[in-house]
């Protein structure tokens, strides 16, 4: 892991409303968490090579400072379309956190896209900024199964964890929203394990499901390394994958139409939103428009 001076921090709303937030900033790249399906180790990203070679951006903070006092108005802004803002540098850097008391001190509000329980030790700063603005917390699950976890996303928590994170933030009174994605095809694309994430998310009070179909995508970079796990640990899989789905950019689930039915069916049964439209309406809604006082 190096450090790296950054020249800006902050993405425009343009490039952003996909991952929920008006404006979305990247305070590291690349990626330790290992998940063999990760799209951000795509070769178009440039991210570090190895992807493992974690860059962290050392001036965020004072970034982040300036950028939000030349705003206008208050809105929410976002940490993990990219790279996950908890990663293990992030325990000693805390750089996650000294953006979080920027944009606390501000007034602005606050989503982050994780997979790590790291995310509760910044529970009293996601507390305040709720109460003055709006903090929601993403949580990506992807299978029900702790020992398939450990193969899929080996350097982070398990689902298990990941589901008493997401019970703690509702007791504090943080929203929260379960990603569901990606279902990888032959592995956890099955009607038992997306009907056990819906049923955590709704015991743990999410708000919403954000899911994109049923299946993942493969990019150059990011292709050859998800094969390359699957031949480690479960042999025979990549296999399938190319005879069903050469090189293609999008690998829909064979179960994609009856999983997607069922999906909203049961989030429509739970009460949780699941059209990714409406998800992220809800995350770019900001509680107040008025002018920021001219610092």
């Amino acid at each position: 892991m190096e450090t790296i001076p950054a020249k800006t921090i902050l993405s425009g709303y343009a490039d952003t409303a996909w991952f929920g937030a008006n404006y979305n900033m990247n305070l590291y790249k690349g990626c330790c968490h290992g998940c063999i399906y990760c799209d951000s180790r795509s070769l178009c990203y440039h991210t570090p090579v190895p992807f493992e070679d974690v860059e962290a951006k050392e001036n965020a903070p004072q970034l982040l400072e300036a950028a939000l006092r030349s705003k206008r108005k208050r809105c929410m802004i976002g940490t993990g379309a990219m790279c996950d803002p908890y990663l293990h540098a992030e325990k000693e850097l805390q750089l996650t956190r000294r953006c979080l008391e920027v944009i606390c001190r501000n007034g602005f509000g606050a989503t982050v896209l994780t997979k790590s329980d790291m995310v509760l030790r910044d529970i009293d700063l996601l507390e305040q900024i709720n109460r003055d603005s709006k903090a929601v917390v993403q949580m990506t699950l992807t299978t029900l199964d702790d020992d398939l976890c450990r193969i899929i996303e080996p350097n982070v928590c398990p689902t298990s964890r990941r589901f008493e994170v997401l019970c703690e933030l509702r007791e504090r009174g943080i929203p929260t929203v379960v990603w569901l994605t990606p279902l990888l095809p032959f592995i956890n694309d099955t009607e038992e394990n997306v009907r056990g994430i819906l049923e955590l998310a709704h015991r743990a009070g999410c708000k919403g499901v954000m899911a994109f179909g049923m299946g993942l995508t493969l990019r150059d970079g990011s292709r050859e390394y998800f094969y390359e796990a699957l031949d480690r640990h479960l042999p025979g899989v990549k296999e399938r994958y190319i005879k069903r789905y050469v090189n293609n950019y999008e690998l829909p689930s064979p179960d994609t139409a009856r999983l997607l039915a069922m999906f909203h069916e049961e989030c429509a049964r739970y009460g949780m939103m699941s059209d990714p439209d409406r998800i992220f309406a809800y995350l770019n809604e900001f509680p107040e428009c008025e002018q920021l006082t001219l610092f």
